[in-house]
């Protein structure tokens, strides 16, 4: 009875963690979707974000999975007219607190030394168009965060978007090991449950 209850508890801590872990795999921190397009929130204003492979992917749309590494162009289009009178400037850092989809202002403040994490940066410019550009060409598969920061010529403030996104292909991190443990504590649930015995009985009788 003990072996069973322990199963039992053990089979559906693994479902609730499970659960939440993929919840956080999945879900989705500084870009929301709209119409399905990617939006990000520069404090009040908001962009639509495209990232963009020409050389591999051609007019194909990105925005937290980002597929291949090689050169990607961003593209935001202001959503806010405001926008067209900020100095804006783009800033590309490696995850290497391993902040994940979540990445907030905070998390960018907690990096130690913010320049050697940096991969790419792209000085402040007006962008009256209303659509602002950035090229990078990556050299390696990993997770990045996204920096925007607006300020108005008028005022010293400042406003910034925090995103999370992937190159190279999605980071199933520890999902494959939840899927291992779901898979054991299903076959323990089964066993606990007299499933192997009933498969000893129906083996005995196909015998007969």
């Amino acid at each position: 009875m003990k072996i069973r209850f322990w199963i039992h508890t053990l089979h559906y801590f693994v479902y609730a963690f499970a659960f939440f872990s993929f919840n956080t795999a999945f879900g989705h921190g500084g870009v929301a979707f709209q119409d399905d397009l990617c939006v990000i929130n520069v404090d009040f204003m908001q962009a639509h974000f495209t990232v963009f492979q020409p050389d591999t992917r051609e007019n194909d749309e990105f925005c937290e999975d980002v597929p291949d590494v090689t050169n990607s162009l961003f593209v935001m289009e202001y959503l806010h007219d405001l926008l067209q009178e900020m100095y804006v400037d783009f800033r590309i850092v490696e995850d290497v607190n391993n902040v994940g989809q979540y990445a907030s202002w905070d998390d960018i403040q907690a990096i130690d030394d913010l320049e050697a994490a940096t991969v790419y940066y792209q000085e402040p410019t007006v962008e009256a168009s209303g659509y602002y550009r950035a090229s990078y060409s990556f050299n390696k598969r990993g997770t990045y965060i996204g920096i925007v920061t607006a300020e108005h010529p008028g005022d010293d403030r400042s406003y910034n978007a925090v995103f999370y996104f992937q190159v190279g292909g999605a980071d199933w991190g520890t999902i494959p090991v939840f899927v291992l443990l779901i898979f054991i504590s299903q076959l323990g649930y089964w066993y606990a449950n007299g499933g192997y015995e009933r498969y000893l009985k129906k083996k005995v009788l196909e015998a007969e």
